[in-house]
């Protein structure tokens, strides 16, 4: 086989510091986020599955996946932090304390005269639209989304059933921020915004909290399978509010030991990456159209707050070709006998398939000693999304597009 197609940073160039992911992401942080959305109608939590066969395969100790597909109508995790960053703008807003601010008080006729009328807005490339659409519908509030070009129809059509105006922007994600950041000073929306600016941070750190019910969920689940916790984790990045939120979650529990965190970026839109890469401890922009199969993904511009948290806890910063989130998603759909079957989008495979590119492609042996990776390593990843666009997981799916370069094709 070829030598490795993607690059990988190995990020050693000074102490770890813990002390803000361990204030934002501590235990009762992630409790008090789960409480609330265990209170929304049709909380459940979604499965941890273990591949146990891909696992041996791999040659490592076990493969564990938390299937966000599942989470409530969404097909997303997304609305986890959508929902929760609404839910503490409304309890700051009225004044109210932790136990007066319950699913069922934000949908009452008295919290909505006291609040009075919201628009709620955000920039997308869908989950995270439809995670404040369903939000604000649920409230009965307006809402507003602005889209970048690129993104599908399906998307579109996702957030509008949930009674959003959406406005299609001629540009990126990032002139999609741009401009609502504009539209919403003008028009006095309230932005819920998973990415954050000069001046706008608190909004921000409240969606990637809302993110830990999925991790202490999965620790639950970890700790019915006899197991204390993950040694490694690969997490995909788009701004990097999630991967702050997972790396941040995990940090902030096993300060002491860790796990090996892994962060995963598309390398048409590699901005977490190239910000590491320049080695400065500021933010850097990708540009261009960011034309990635991985739409979750497609941002040129970092969160910073979330990029303190990567840059201080992370270990591995890869940029992966698209092919490989297209396998991923192929294993998933197709898996070994005995695994479980998975559907997930292009965002929410490509750390499986980063996975397998690791275990399988020569001149990986290096990265995988470096990483520690080995027959007891336990490897935790999360599915951020289902199939959220059906014509293009079609298209990957049973016509094969975005395949597998020949010199990178399994040969075991």
């Amino acid at each position: 086989m070829a030598d490795l197609d993607f690059e990988c940073i190995t990020y050693d160039w000074g102490v770890k510091d813990r002390t803000k992911a361990k204030e934002l992401f501590g235990i009762e942080t992630a409790r008090k986020a789960m409480k609330f959305h265990r209170e929304i109608p049709g909380y459940k939590m979604t499965p941890l599955r273990a591949l146990p066969n891909l696992a041996h395969m791999l040659g490592v100790g076990g493969i564990y996946i938390k299937d966000e597909a599942e989470r409530l109508e969404l097909n997303s995790f997304k609305v986890l932090g959508g929902s929760y960053a609404i839910s503490r703008y409304i309890q700051k807003r009225l004044g109210l304390t932790d136990e007066e601010t319950t699913y069922d008080y934000l949908v009452s006729d008295e919290c909505h005269k006291r609040l009075g009328d919201v628009t709620f807005a955000a920039a997308t490339d869908g989950n995270h639209g439809r995670g404040i659409a369903w939000a604000a519908m649920k409230l009965r509030h307006k809402c507003v989304i602005y889209v970048h070009k690129e993104t599908s129809q399906a998307r579109i059509d996702a957030i509008r059933r949930y009674g959003a105006q959406v406005t299609v922007v001629d540009g990126n994600y990032d002139d999609a921020v741009r401009l609502i950041a504009e539209e919403a000073r003008k028009n006095n929306w309230t932005i819920i915004s998973d990415t954050s600016w000069d001046g706008y941070t608190e909004i921000p750190t409240w969606i990637m909290q809302g993110y830990t019910t999925m991790l202490l969920e999965a620790q639950e689940q970890f700790s019915g399978m006899g197991i204390t916790r993950p040694t490694h984790v690969i997490v995909q990045a788009g701004v990097g509010a999630l991967a702050a939120s997972v790396i941040g979650f995990y940090a902030a529990l096993y300060p002491e030991n860790p796990p090996v965190f892994i962060v995963v970026e598309p390398d048409k839109a590699p901005c977490v990456f190239e910000s590491i890469k320049a080695n400065d401890g500021k933010c850097h922009s990708v540009k261009g159209d960011l034309d990635t199969i991985m739409a979750g993904l497609a941002c040129g511009d970092p969160s910073p707050i979330a990029f303190d948290i990567l840059s201080h806890n992370a270990d591995f910063f890869l940029s992966v070709p698209d092919y490989i989130a297209a396998r991923g998603m192929r294993i998933l759909s197709c898996p070994l006998k005995g695994d479980p079957f998975m559907i997930s989008g292009e965002s929410g495979a490509v750390p499986l398939g980063a996975l397998y590119s690791l275990m399988t492609e020569k001149g990986d042996e290096e990265i995988r000693a470096r990483m520690g990776i080995n027959s007891s390593s336990l490897i935790f990843m999360v599915n951020t999304e289902g199939n959220t666009d059906p014509k293009h997981f079609r298209q990957i799916i049973w016509d094969g597009c975005d395949p597998v370069p020949h010199q990178y094709r399994t040969r075991r």
